[in-house]
This record gives structure tokens, sequence and C-alpha cells, in this order.
């Protein structure tokens, strides 16, 4: 029975590296067609009265973008995007000391921009440990088999952007009544700015606290070096 379970341990084990390595690889050249959560949330609107069940999404392509949307992620959410292999180390170590100090409030992440990328697009978004664990093996994946380009391109075209909402595509039409590639650097950190709880915070009637964080926004993108994938 022991060795009944251990060879399905290592032919489960050879499975799921087979599996997910084939699709890292495959959404370096083609766009995820979509993600564990955009399943979520449609099945929470179609059980919430009060909701509409919808789902905007649009790729497009990083150099089919204005240069701020990248620019202003980058500068909100991770600005050692382009030094770091996927994990900010400094940042993890700002944040367990913050969350060991606060303990009972609300948890400070560290997440950069290819965990979460990493997490949108193979991974449910509960927290647990199992699921972090999974979170490091794809990120570490996709900053092995990914350019730093594919992976904030997929990020820009797959993360939450509003209740059914996805992509900054999306958000724009949405929003602005505009493509992304028409968007200002004042639009695209009013996007920028509400990412950490889309589903609260809306670019189009952006509250004082995300009109403040929208100008701390700009301020940086202006004082910060362009993405050297930047158009």
């Amino acid at each position: 029975m022991f060795k009944k379970i251990l060879r399905f341990l290592f032919r489960f084990t050879l499975w799921f590296l087979g599996i997910s390595v084939g699709l890292v690889i495959l959404y370096r050249f083609v766009p995820p067609p979509v993600t564990p959560l955009m399943v979520i949330r449609v099945f929470e609107q179609a059980f919430d009265e009060k909701r509409e069940v919808r789902l905007y999404k649009d790729w497009v392509s990083l150099d089919e973008m204005s240069p701020s949307m990248p620019l202003a992620v980058i500068t909100s959410e991770d600005q050692k995007f382009e030094e770091h292999f996927g994990f900010d180390l400094e940042a993890i170590e700002k944040a367990q000391k913050y969350n060991a100090r606060h303990k009972g409030k609300k948890v400070k992440g560290a997440s950069t921009i290819s965990q979460q990328t990493a997490k949108n697009v193979f991974l449910w978004p509960q927290r647990s440990y199992v699921r972090k664990a999974f979170e490091v093996y794809f990120t570490f994946l996709i900053e092995l088999i990914w350019s730093k380009e594919r992976i904030i391109e997929v990020y820009l075209n797959v993360i939450e952007m509003g209740d059914g909402v996805y992509g900054a595509e999306a958000a724009a039409q949405q929003y602005f009544g505009k493509p992304v590639s028409k968007l200002n650097d004042n639009e695209a950190a009013l996007i920028a700015a509400c990412l950490p709880n889309p589903l609260r915070w809306k670019p189009s009637k952006p509250t004082k606290y995300i009109q403040k964080k929208r100008n701390w926004i700009v301020r940086h993108m202006r004082m910060a070096e362009k993405p050297e994938f930047s158009n």
C-alpha cells in the first residue's frame, strides 16, 4: 500500500510539473483565455441578485497601450519590477516586521507584479500557505520562461479592475470611454490607484484617498525612468 501511494504521488508530481510548465510555455505566446478569478466572480455574480453577470475583457498587446499604463502600475505596485527575479525580499522583510507589530489588524502584503500575475493566471484568490507555495512555484516559472515585457503585458490584461472588468483595455473603455492607447498619466494613475481593491473603488469616481494616491503616483511617474520596454 505504501509503495502504491508513493507511485501515485510520483506520477501526480510528474503530471503536475508537465501540465504547469506546458501552460507557462503556452501562455508565453498565447493570451490566457480565462483565469480562475474570472470564473469565481461569474459564479458570485450569478448567485447575487444585486449584481449583474458580466465579464468584460479585451486583450491588447503592450506596444498598443499608452506608455503611461505600465509605468503607472509599476510605480504604484512594484517599483523594483525590472530589477528583481519575482520577489522583493526587502519588501517582504518590511511586511513581516509590520505584521508582527500589528497583530490582529489587516495583514500587509509584499507581492510583486510577477507574484500577482502568477496568482491571477494560475491560482485561486484565497489566502493560504498552500496557495502561497504554488504562487512561489509559478512566479519562479514565469520569471524563468517569460520576459519582463510578457509578465507586465499579461498582468495588464488579466488583472481585476472592477466588478466584471478585467484588463487595462476594458477598464479604459468602462471608466473613461476611450482605448487604453489614449490614456494620459492621470487616467492611468487612477486605474493603478484602485488596483488594491477594484470592487470598492472606481477610477471614474475617485474618493479623496484615491485622488491623493493618484497625485502621488503621477508625481513619481514623472520622476521615474521609463521602463525599457515602454514604447
